[in-house]
């Protein structure tokens, strides 16, 4: 493993460096040529971040730097980055030091193509993705807040939170869960619309406020978070379950990868299914399943029994690759999510139908499976694009099929 992703480092290093990373600062003939020396010497010590000793540590533990993932998300030289150069301007706990400054402020943006489609990699990068019309993807390993900036840094999680709601059904934005996620961090991916996660000693937690959390390794990071959830919860959590992906895909993320390598490439696959933006239709590929193939299969997977379950996946496996699932709170949620997503981006609705109704039970009634089951038929009713409902053997629940196709009069199950 730590091969494969040394190879791979370096391939991307070299990409990096033979690219030269083109930045938004621009160097003039008539300037001095000391002044044009120190540009490239800054230049070369951005590349390195925060030096080699950092960037073996990240190898060693199986994972790529940024810029690494960066070369190896974008199309080859396609990378255009901002603010290379910028620092922070804290001098409070020994921030002015040189050795607590890092070019970029420790933070990769800028801009790049994905099989050609124009992208904005992680908040004036934000703005500029909006203006434009391109998805946002950030990929996202950090261990939260600067907290010697005190205040200022929350103004800063505060802009960037403004910018993921402004940026929402505008254009696509996507959160790839690279390493450690915690305190304020964690609420930039929940407010974008796909959330990845890599299995990679992950802690993806909403209540960290540790003041030397940037010296922390991701093993002491797992049990300081522990120790915090004790002591504040009196709750006595192992610490696995704070590196545990399983738990946060369950209910946080939207799929999880083995590694760096993988996930980005699975990433990049991912970005073809999208629009770049709400005004920009979603791309169309040529379809080579004819639309009179035979699939004898359907013809025995719904029983004949009225109450004998099977399974819809091989329905949908018939089709294409989708997801299901019964008609509970956290299936409402999802499902009414995942429809306005749809209605915002022009991609066409296609529902399968067999549920008797709404999951019954106290536990379902006291956590509000009426107000949650409500956001589902809201997000059908309110959806403009193309929606059609094929209904494999029974529904009940006659409000949502209305809502699924719309008025009889328009549109057909």
């Amino acid at each position: 493993m730590a091969a494969a992703v040394g190879a791979v480092a370096a391939a991307a290093r070299l990409r990096v460096l033979s690219c030269g990373l083109r930045t938004t600062t621009r160097s003039f003939c008539s300037q001095p040529v000391a002044v044009n020396d120190r540009i490239d010497n800054k230049r070369r010590a951005a590349l390195l971040g925060g030096g080699q000793r950092r960037i073996d540590a990240q190898h060693k533990r199986g994972k790529l730097t940024a810029r690494e993932r960066i070369s190896l998300l974008l199309d080859p030289g396609s990378f255009v980055e901002s603010d290379m150069f910028v620092e922070h301007r804290c001098a409070d706990f020994g921030m002015a030091a040189d050795k607590n400054k890092f070019p970029g402020d420790s933070v990769v943006t800028g801009r790049g193509r994905i099989n050609g489609r124009l992208v904005y990699v992680f908040s004036q990068i934000m703005d500029q993705a909006i203006r434009v019309g391109a998805p946002v993807i950030g990929l996202n390993d950090s261990g939260g807040a600067r907290i010697q900036e005190g205040v200022e840094s929350l103004a800063g999680y505060a802009d960037i939170f403004l910018r993921n709601v402004t940026a929402s059904g505008v254009i696509p934005q996507i959160s790839m869960i690279m390493g450690p996620c915690a305190g304020g961090a964690v609420y930039s991916p929940a407010l974008t619309d796909f959330t990845f996660m890599v299995k990679v000693e992950v802690c993806l937690l909403a209540c960290l406020l540790l003041s030397r959390l940037q010296s922390m390794t991701d093993e002491r990071l797992t049990v300081a978070v522990w120790r915090l959830v004790v002591s504040v919860q009196l709750e006595k959590t192992v610490s696995i379950f704070m590196s545990s992906v399983g738990d946060h895909c369950e209910r946080v993320a939207h799929r999880a990868f083995e590694n760096d390598v993988d996930a980005l490439c699975n990433l990049r696959e991912f970005f073809n299914y999208l629009p770049l933006s709400s005004q920009d239709p979603a791309p169309v590929r040529e379809c080579h399943d004819p639309s009179d193939r035979l699939v004898p299969e359907l013809d025995t997977i719904v029983p004949l029994e009225s109450s004998k379950a099977y399974d819809m996946l091989n329905i949908i496996h018939s089709m294409g690759n989708s997801v299901i699932g019964c008609l509970d709170i956290n299936s409402s949620v999802k499902g009414a999510r995942f429809v306005r997503f749809c209605d915002a981006f022009n991609i066409p609705l296609i529902t399968f139908v067999d549920v008797p109704g709404f999951l019954p039970g106290t536990a379902q009634e006291y956590g509000g499976i009426i107000r949650h089951g409500a956001k589902l038929l809201y997000a059908f009713a309110e959806a403009t694009v193309p929606k059609i409902t094929v209904i494999t053997r029974k529904v009940s629940t006659f409000a949502m099929l209305y809502c699924a196709t719309g008025p009889w009069t328009e549109t057909r199950s």
